[in-house]
């Protein structure tokens, strides 16, 4: 893989999402290493009251609200400052490739973020993956591409950045050991999922995320889409990939060898770290986050998922082995369903009921190109709208 130089020269950040989750701690850990990184460019989608914020404190080359109703408001408020304002989906693709980017940190949420990580992949931009939909909707072609432009690309995910700190070159994978949380209805019978509210659901119990990654974490459609994402990663076969629940969350995720030892990487729920780590690979850096003390520490125990009860995983698992662009129509129908359920127009139940029936209707194909990914996704969210609709 293709390393950054070690050279004490800023590196120049683009963050795309930089108001979400993902984005703020990426924030925190330039602020700690303002000697090395800067915040050249960043994006949101709707929050320009904390776009406008971090503009003001990290003074970047530009930022972009993808809503174009926002752009007014954004420009009058940053008007005072050398700041480049642009807004539209558009924008997004464009600052990407910039010649003084060096890392594009993709962490907006959703297919959004696939034509921005496209751009600059293809700008031949060093990519920190956050955005796990790039892989999950076109991880086929995302890998030819890297290939093709000689990008790297350094996964974000707690889960990933595990396995990747775990692999040894030239020691093949027997097998990944992908941890899971279990989210907050681990223990919920059938019954009582079937009740479970969207204030129930958001409730997570280890991760500080997003709405829309915190219902797919209790729905385990997040840790589907992380299947997916590694086998793009790590060049692995869905039979090789096996999901652990690891309630505490203290190992992010292992690695079986073919002589059968495991490697796993440990330490506190902290996104800021594999952040740091995709930013400074193959360096390490010093740090302030939080250290894991194994004294504290009182049981690390592991369960086998239920399939039955999340049907979700088991419709990531079916996608990939289908192949195509069936992965990309889950994403889509979930996009669809998640947001839904968070407007109380559906039930818990029936995010995974519309999904896998999406999954049924909609055209399948084998064919892979920008075009086809992105008339899959209209098609999947118009026939899960329907089905919500019925």
């Amino acid at each position: 893989m293709k390393k950054m130089q070690n050279t004490d020269q800023k590196r120049n950040v683009a963050i795309l999402g930089s108001t979400g989750s993902i984005g703020c701690q990426a924030l925190d850990v330039i602020r700690q290493h303002n000697d090395l990184y800067e915040a050249y460019i960043l994006t949101a989608n709707n929050s320009a009251d904390k776009l406008i914020q971090q503009a003001r404190e990290f003074l970047p080359e530009a930022v972009v609200i993808a809503n174009e109703a926002h752009y007014e408001e954004v420009k009058e408020a940053l008007s005072d400052l050398p700041i480049k304002v642009y807004a539209g989906s558009d924008s997004l693709c464009d600052v990407v490739t910039d010649s003084n980017v060096d890392i594009v940190l993709g962490s907006m949420v959703g297919f959004a973020g696939l034509r921005p990580t496209v751009s600059a992949i293809k700008a031949g931009k060093y990519i920190a993956l956050a955005n796990k939909e790039t892989l999950v909707v076109a991880g086929e072609l995302i890998k030819q591409l890297a290939y093709d432009h000689h990008v790297p690309i350094l996964p974000v995910d707690s889960e990933h950045s595990a396995i990747f700190q775990c692999l040894e070159p030239g020691n093949p994978v027997e097998k990944i050991l992908l941890t899971a949380s279990g989210g907050p209805f681990r223990k919920y019978n059938p019954e009582q999922i079937a009740t479970v509210t969207k204030d129930q659901a958001l409730a997570h119990p280890t991760w500080n995320m997003g709405a829309k990654i915190t219902i797919d974490s209790a729905t385990l459609m997040n840790k589907g889409f992380e299947v997916i994402e590694a086998k793009w990663l790590f060049d692995v076969s869905p039979e090789q990939i096996q999901v652990v629940v690891h309630p505490q969350s203290v190992i992010h995720s292992m690695v079986q060898f073919e002589d059968g030892a495991v490697k796993a990487q440990l330490g506190m729920p902290d996104m800021r770290l594999p952040i740091q780590y995709a930013f400074s690979y193959p360096r390490r850096l010093k740090s302030d986050f939080e250290r894991l003390d194994f004294f504290q520490l009182k049981d690390l125990t592991f369960e086998r998922p239920d399939a039955d009860r999340f049907r979700c995983l088991a419709l990531a698992y079916e996608a990939l082995r289908q192949g195509g662009n069936m992965p990309c129509i889950v994403n889509a129908a979930n996009e669809v369903v998640n947001l839904a359920f968070r407007q109380d127009l559906i039930g818990f139940t029936d995010i995974a009921r519309v999904i896998e029936q999406t999954m049924r209707k909609a055209t399948f194909t084998r064919e892979r190109s920008i075009d086809v990914y992105l008339a899959t996704d209209a098609e999947a969210r118009r026939i899960a709208e329907e089905l919500i609709a019925k």
